[in-house]
């Protein structure tokens, strides 16, 4: 094969997966689509130019707020002691505003198995930074007018919120498992589900959905059961709400890895900044560890989610999925290289086997769904996407 014919492969390869473009809703996508010939400040601001705008808004709020509040407390003065996650969350901002995991999934095995901190210190982190990060890529995504499911974050908030409160007991068996084991569970279940959404889009050109197709009842308690399910996960862990509705969407819904990311990403940002009320005013009982570590990490997270969620706005499904299977395989080399005790890596064999069969029991049920939806009507399965490049529409 010729360096030309290489090259052009290479291109194609980096359009169709790199630089696909953003699904955007319908109005918005026209407006791209028909930009005035005459445009005044506000068109370019709202339209041509809204995807840079929409990381600036959240970049700029925060820390002009940050940075006065800084120089009035002296927060520098922790930096020396309490400069480890700002760096780890130069890494886990961006993969949280890219994929549907919150910073949380990278910061609770940091600072319990690395920094040996108590996971209540961890799971208190988790929840106060994604209160910071998931709301700035909130705000960008919105701003962006990327495409979502405003019902399946709706429902999700009805269901996650309220059982907060009632989630505290939960709180008094939590020293009762060490960082290790927290890990160890985590990592198992969403190990099991990234196999699972693996072997479905093994499948060739399989069809997936902008939103829930031929929304009801039924498919409306389960979103609503979901977010319960996962705000007590968050009460708990401090993570799970964004994982749970994501292996929902995609696996049984086969809603596109596309959308779900920002469905998620939203429904996590609201819930976590609840918790963190939560935990911070209701319950006041966050530790002095917590907070120093959140004061130093806020400008991080404020800088480098919006940057991962227009990122990740661009990139094809399957590319989203990847990242989703390489964070877990890191996730699961990181928790054999804390050299787990055998019983352990026994019961997380155990919890990934069972996982699996449940991911996979959702993914079979998937099958029947679409059948059915498919059988009855045709369902658009891909929406309109803006090309990066050209700023035209495509469909996908």
């Amino acid at each position: 094969m010729s360096e030309n014919a290489k090259s052009t492969r290479v291109g194609s390869w980096c359009r169709k997966y790199l630089l696909e473009g953003q699904q955007l809703d319908e109005k918005h996508a026209e407006k791209v689509l028909n930009f005035p010939v005459n445009p005044t400040f506000a068109d370019y601001i709202l339209i041509k130019y809204r995807k840079f705008v929409a990381v600036l808004i959240p970049f700029f709020l925060i820390h002009s707020i940050w940075w006065a509040t800084a120089f009035k407390h002296d927060f520098f003065r922790y930096y020396p002691d309490y400069w480890h996650m700002p760096v780890t969350m130069i890494v886990g901002a961006l993969i949280s505003g890219m994929t549907a995991e919150g910073a949380g999934a990278v910061a609770f095995p940091v600072m319990t198995l690395v920094l040996h901190l108590a996971p209540s210190i961890a799971r208190d982190f988790a929840l106060m930074i994604q209160s910071i990060g998931m709301m700035a890529a909130l705000v960008c995504v919105v701003f962006m007018k990327v495409k979502f499911d405003e019902r399946s974050v709706i429902l999700g908030i009805a269901g996650a919120i309220p059982v907060t409160p009632y989630s505290t007991p939960l709180l008094q068996i939590d020293p009762l498992f060490s960082g290790a084991q927290k890990k160890m569970l985590f990592v198992s279940i969403w190990t099991s589900f990234a196999f699972a959404l693996g072997i479905l889009n093994s499948q060739k050109k399989r069809p997936t959905f902008v939103k829930v197709p031929e929304f009801c009842v039924w498919k409306g308690v389960l979103l609503f059961s979901t977010g319960v399910i996962g705000g007590i996960f968050d009460a708990f862990a401090g993570s799970g709400i964004d994982i749970c509705m994501f292996s929902m969407l995609t696996l049984l819904f086969r809603v596109s890895e596309k959308t779900a990311t920002p469905t998620t990403m939203i429904l996590k940002g609201i819930v976590s900044m609840f918790g963190f009320y939560y935990r911070a005013v209701q319950m006041g009982d966050i530790s002095e560890i917590a907070w120093k570590y959140f004061t130093c990490t806020i400008p991080v997270v404020a800088t480098m989610a919006p940057i991962g969620s227009f990122l990740g706005s661009h990139l094809h499904r399957q590319v989203i999925a990847a990242l989703i299977y390489l964070l877990e395989a890191a996730s699961l080399v990181g928790f054999l290289m804390t050299r787990p005790t055998w019983i352990l890596i026994i019961c997380s064999v155990i919890i990934i086997g069972c996982g699996f069969v449940f991911f996979q029991g959702m993914a079979k049920l998937g099958d029947v769904l679409m059948g059915y939806v498919s059988g009855r009507k045709e369902v658009p399965t891909e929406g309109k996407v803006e090309s990066d490049v050209s700023e035209i529409l495509v469909f996908q």
